[in-house]
This record gives structure tokens, sequence and C-alpha cells, in this order.
């Protein structure tokens, strides 16, 4: 069974990098002239280290062998960042905007002893929980360090293996996360949100004119249809929709609700997406953090992960004060990114398997063991003790040959277009 908390590594660069990266990167807030020169710099320095170390790195079979999964499970992710993007604009766009600016917030208790802590906390400190330290793109960048340490030895290999198991836990927790938050549609705690985020018609779409609103405050009429169990009221003409031609796609009208002025594809509204305002329980940026802190904790822990978990509750205070999220979204996603990690620890299972090795071959030398021990023949003892390290690792002609070499070169400029593309597309949050 793994431990919550692995013991510390023998060396604290890891550690190091990790800290460095989100004080660099908070100077964007301190002093940008800075920040200008010393991230560019910084992300220099260590991709120049990692790519550094490729020749040395002894573990390219194994990396091959993960190499499948992990394209697997990034198309799977895929999938479900699209559901959920679909799901982003349908909970918003079937009541309609003036539903979303009328609905009052829910009340939030999170909210409230926030407020009362500002009051009683030291003003410097509360400056510091106001403070915009960390966000979603931190989070990804911290996730890919860790696997980009596998090339140093401070991770268990494979590094894709991990990368795997990171985006399978995520993508099924988006796509519940995406099934949950739909089924139940809360208004959001910032009311002007959805104003400014879609371009949706101001009223709902006619599934909302059949089944909601009629039922919607009126006592007597919610007590009738739960006796009745039917929608029994007379909505007369439905108010229509805009109806582009989709083709095949068609369908995606009623989700989506295009106006005119939105483009003339589905693909490119769905483009147009920059966060939503309904999909709150729960938290998605949440459930990244925790995803990171639970890989960083078992992959490498140490003193670092206490500091990376420091940094998940910092992220999780500012989305309840800044009222991006209630205080249930967020302790929903904590919860559930802890179980969905362990529940998918088969993705990983490096630790395990190499442990299965050795006693596999010491069960297959006890005999030669026993019989050097008896004999106090030390030098046959340390002989047979190097066969069974040697036997479970990987030999280093087979990590050079040449189409390991081709894959290791593809994988690194692979990985490191991935780091740019996540650092871009998510550094506004």
């Amino acid at each position: 069974m793994r431990r919550w908390f692995s013991p510390p590594k023998t060396t604290a660069g890891l550690g190091l990098a990790a800290i460095s990266y989100v004080a660099v990167d908070y100077l964007r807030h301190l002093s940008p002239t800075w920040h200008e020169r010393l991230q560019p710099a910084l992300w220099s320095i260590l991709a120049l280290i990692a790519i550094s170390r490729v020749p040395f790195y002894k573990h390219w079979s194994s990396e091959f062998r993960a190499a499948i999964p992990f394209v697997a499970s990034m198309l799977f992710m895929l999938a479900c960042l699209l559901f959920e993007v679909l799901s982003v604009r349908f909970v918003t766009a079937v009541l309609g905007l003036d539903w979303h600016s009328d609905a009052s917030p829910l009340p939030d208790t999170g909210q409230w002893l926030l407020l009362s802590l500002n009051e009683k906390l030291p003003e410097t400190l509360v400056e510091i929980l106001r403070a915009r330290i960390i966000g979603l793109h931190h989070f990804l960048m911290l996730f890919m360090m860790l696997a980009f340490s596998v090339l140093f030895n401070s991770v268990e290999a494979p590094g894709l293996g991990l990368g795997a198991r990171y985006m399978f836990t995520m993508a099924i927790g988006r796509l519940l996360r995406a099934i949950t938050f739909v089924s139940t549609i809360l208004p959001s705690a910032r009311p002007w949100c959805a104003a400014t985020r879609f371009r949706v018609p101001a009223y709902p779409h006619h599934w909302a004119q059949k089944y909601y609103v009629p039922y919607a405050s009126d006592p007597d009429a919610i007590r009738q249809i739960i006796n009745q169990d039917i929608a029994y009221a007379d909505t007369g003409e439905y108010i229509g929709d805009y109806q582009p031609d989709w083709g095949s796609m068609n369908f995606l009208i009623n989700f989506l609700r295009p106006t005119p002025g939105e483009g003339a594809s589905w693909s490119s509204l769905l483009k147009k997406a920059g966060g939503g305002c309904n999909d709150l329980l729960y938290s998605g940026h949440m459930l990244v953090a925790v995803l990171t802190a639970m890989a960083w904790t078992e992959a490498y822990g140490g003193y670092s992960s206490a500091f990376i978990w420091l940094l998940v509750m910092h992220s999780a205070q500012r989305e309840i004060r800044e009222r991006h999220h209630y205080s249930v979204d967020c302790v929903v996603a904590i919860y559930v990114g802890i179980l969905l990690w362990k529940m998918t620890g088969f993705i990983w299972p490096v630790k395990d398997s190499m442990r299965s090795r050795r006693l596999a071959k010491l069960d297959r030398i006890q005999g030669r063991l026993i019989q050097a021990a008896k004999d106090s023949d030390m030098d046959e003892v340390r002989e047979l003790l190097k066969e069974v390290e040697l036997g479970t690792q990987e030999s280093q002609n087979k990590g050079q040959s040449k189409h390991l070499w081709l894959f290791s070169c593809a994988t690194i400029f692979s990985a490191l277009t991935i780091v740019l593309l996540a650092f871009t597309l998510t550094s506004d949050g």
C-alpha cells in the first residue's frame, strides 16, 4: 500500500524549481518588467537542463510502452472536455440571460467566514490571502515539471505513465463534473457573469418555458405538479430561436442556442468559450489543483508536496472569496479529486511492478543465496544481490537503440510543445 506522504527525495531540486516558478510568475503583479526578463530565462534554463539529461535517461523502453495509454488518455480527455464545453454553454443558454440577471446567488457560509476573517486577521495576512499567487496554469505547469523530473530520477519512470494517469483521472473528473452541474442548474455567485460571457437569447428555451417557468415560484403550482406529476400548464405559443444550418449537427441548436452574430458553425461558437458561469458543482479549477497535489505527493513527496497543498488551499479560498464558486464546489472538488486519484492507481503501477520483479528474481536465486550465506561466502552474496538489481533495470544498450532514440526525441519535442500550448491557452485562467 502506498503511503500518503512519500519520504523526501535525496535532492531538493524539483521543490526549489517549483517554488522558483511560482515566485517568478507572481512578479507579473509586483514588477512586470522583471517578470518579462526572468520568466523566459527560467523556462529556458529548465528546458535546457531537461534536454541535457535525455542522453543519460535509461528508461525509454518503459516510456515507449506507456506511449499508447498516454495518447489514449489524452484523446479521452479531449472528448470529455468537448462534452464539458457543450454542457457549460447549455446550462446558461437554456434559461436565458434574464433569468441569470435576476436570480439571487445562494447563501454561502464560506463567503461569510472569509469576510469575517478579513475583519479579524492582520492586514498583511489578509492581503496574502487575496493575492493571485496561484492559478490553473500554474498547477498544470507544476505537473509538467513533475513529469519531466523522471529525467533526473526524482520520480519513478515512466513519465508518460504518470501523465496518462493524470489525464485519465482528469478526464473522469471533468466528465463527472459536467454530468453533475448539468443535472441541476445553480445561479451564479456573480449575477452579471452570463451577460458578460455569453450572447444567448434573453428568454428561456422552449423546454424551460414548458417544464420550469410555470412552476418556478408559485407554491400552488408546485404542489399541483407534484400531485399530478405532469406539466399541466398551458404556455401558449413558444418563443422560437434562431435556426442556423449546421447540417448533421443541427441537433446541437437546442443545446447551444446560437445567435446570428456568433458565426456560421457550431465549432466556431465553441471556440469562443472562455469559461462558464453556472458550471458550479464542482469546481474544475480545484479538480486540476487537487490532482496535481496528489500526483506530487505520491510520486515525489517531501516538504515540497506540503507546499503544493498550501497552494491548493490558497486557490480554494480565492475561488470562494472572488465568488467564482460556492464553498460546496471547492469542498466537493477536493474530495472527488482525492478519491479519483486513489481509484486510478492501476494506470501507474511502476513501484509495485518493480518490487514484484525484484521479489521474483530473489525467489529464483533463493537457494543459491542461502547456500552462500551458510558458506559465509560474502563475495557470492554480493554478486547475487547485484544480479537481482541489474535484472530489474533496463539495459543501457536497449535504451540507446535507434528507434528509441527517435522516440525519445519525438517525446521531448511533443512534451515541450504541450507545455507551451498549455501555458498559452490557460494563462488567463
